[in-house]
């Protein structure tokens, strides 16, 4: 879906494959984790807002389907949504393209919570925080089963 933000671009290097010559899955997860980021900083967990509040997020659950081999060279993108979010907890969804095909080569489902940094407990996200992601919900998003 195109409405989605890109939150990240890159390519697969020769040493990201493995002995079969395919991308390894440690590199899969390496860039859904940057594409999570990204994505985090679009609706306010930003570096410095984790920093100045004492704030950090955990990743909880991560379901990661593989769907396309992706090989040295090929250019990929991710694009990302927003499942569900609630008082201290986000639901997010991860598509990696394969930029010159088009097909989708992996996707990660992934759940994450909002932690105080010092206390060492979960905590809510703030209201602006919360509602920029909210806005980020595609309509249906929550009800749909993205891995199929």
């Amino acid at each position: 879906m195109p409405d989605r933000p890109i939150t990240y671009r890159g390519v697969v290097y020769p040493w990201h494959c493995d002995h079969v010559g395919h991308m390894n899955v440690m590199w899969y997860v390496g860039k859904f984790d940057e594409a999570t980021w990204q994505f985090f900083a679009m609706f306010g967990l930003t570096p410095s807002y984790l920093r100045e509040q004492g704030r950090g997020m955990a990743a909880v659950q991560q379901n990661i389907t593989y769907k396309r081999e992706l090989r040295a060279g090929d250019v990929v993108s991710i694009r990302s949504s927003v499942l569900e979010i609630r008082e201290k907890v986000i639901r997010f969804f991860h598509e990696m393209y394969n930029d010159e095909t088009g097909e989708i080569a992996a996707t990660a489902e992934m759940t994450g919570v909002h932690l105080d940094t010092v206390l060492r407990k979960s905590c809510p996200f703030p209201g602006v925080v919360f509602e920029r992601a909210r806005a980020l919900i595609l309509p249906g998003a929550g009800a749909r089963n993205p891995k199929q």
